[in-house]
């Protein structure tokens, strides 16, 4: 890819917590985030925000009267985006984009407006203004008071990498020098984790009985074991190098397979293979120091990715990890959040292993990684990161 682009800026507010050295000492302790709540009508796992961001949430809903009525998904993007703008030192006269997705939007409201709609036979004024997907990024260029151009979009669970897609493409073609891109998810209700089960891939797992309810990087697993969590990440990208930048994004790759059925991908995810090879195009393969995959801790869509690394890279594979046995999967979030694990991994120059998984020893410097990420249907981003 010519022309490196920056990353000047990361925040993140999720079950790891809401500061990066909070959350890399969670990645430190080896021990999963999931809890018990009742939803769907029995006992779920799922990975849920720790007190303290509960309370930052709380906050900001109090903070203003117009955020008393916005979903959760809004509030966790409003949280990150916050921190990473100051971070970036982006003052009130920086002109910057605003791409934040999410797969699902705002699943809270919308359950409980078309409840109320069936139980009163009208709806609520402001049901359909919070309910929409374009919702997240306008109330941040709101909350920010930016002049950029504002976009929201839903790519099921590489929403998030098809924002940081979307950025980098308005610094490249100049019609922007700085972009605000991430996702958010708040999925943690009846009717999402109902749909998940319906899908028959939510965990079934006792937490109080098993030692790892979400058996993501477990390539033998004899049933499926996603797991629910949420959480919104953010990223300050600008374009060329910037003296404060924390990492470089230098390839980027997106494929997409075509459907058997909705939530099909191919026993070689054909889709990785290919937006790999993109993201790692004109790269020596032994320069990758690590894989940060998307591993959702299902049967067939941890051993399918697997299967496509060691169709591009052969017998000497990179280090690998993933984030989903410890947070969950977070939907439309999930790609920045694995991108906070590859940027710490990055900065503190260590390779966080999963615990159950076989034992891989870091043998050298950590200086260049690739996140993967898909969603349903097949539709794959792979991105390239090098240290600064």
């Amino acid at each position: 890819m010519n022309n490196k682009i920056s990353i000047t800026a990361f925040s993140s507010i999720s079950p790891l917590g809401n500061t990066s050295e909070g959350v890399w000492e969670k990645y430190l302790d080896n021990q999963h985030c999931f809890s018990k709540q009742f939803l769907d009508q029995q006992e779920t796992s799922v990975a849920s925000l720790d007190a303290k961001s509960k309370q930052i949430v709380a906050e900001i809903r109090e903070s203003d009267i117009k955020y008393k009525f916005l979903d959760d998904s809004v509030l966790f993007a409003l949280a990150a985006s916050r921190k990473a703008v100051q971070q970036a030192g982006w003052n009130s006269d920086a002109i910057f984009g605003i791409n934040i997705g999410s797969s699902r939007g705002a699943t809270d409201l919308f359950e409980k407006h078309y409840a109320a709609y069936l139980d009163t036979g009208k709806a609520q004024t402001l049901a359909s203004p919070t309910t929409t997907l374009g919702n997240i990024s306008s109330w941040i260029a709101h909350d920010l008071q930016s002049e950029g151009p504002e976009i929201s979009h839903s790519i099921t669970c590489s929403t998030a990498l098809h924002a940081l897609l979307n950025g980098i493409a308005w610094l490249k073609s100049g019609m922007a020098d700085k972009f605000l891109v991430g996702g958010s998810e708040a999925p943690l209700t009846d009717f999402t984790i109902a749909q998940m089960r319906a899908l028959k891939i939510y965990s079934r797992i006792d937490q109080n009985k098993d030692l790892w309810p979400n058996l993501a990087f477990d390539f033998e697993k004899t049933q499926n074991t996603m797991i629910l969590g949420e959480g919104a990440a953010v990223c300050c990208l600008e374009a060329g190098e910037k003296e404060n930048a924390i990492a470089y994004v230098t390839g980027v790759g997106y494929a997409t397979e075509i459907l058997e059925h909705n939530i099909s991908i191919s026993a070689e995810a054909t889709c990785f293979q290919k937006s790999m090879k993109m993201a790692l195009e004109d790269v020596a393969l032994e320069t990758i120091d690590a894989i940060v995959m998307h591993a959702p801790g299902t049967i067939k869509g941890d051993l399918t990715e697997l299967r496509a690394i060691e169709k591009v890279f052969g017998p000497k594979l990179p280090l690998l990890t993933t984030n989903k046995w410890k947070i969950g999967h977070t939907f439309g979030a999930s790609g920045i959040l694995s991108l906070e694990l590859a940027l710490l991994m990055l900065q503190h120059d260590t390779f966080i292993d999963v615990p159950f998984g076989p034992k891989q020893n870091q043998t050298k410097a950590i200086k260049r990684i690739l996140i993967n990420a898909v969603g349903f249907g097949g539709n794959a981003v792979s991105i390239l990161i090098d240290k600064a």
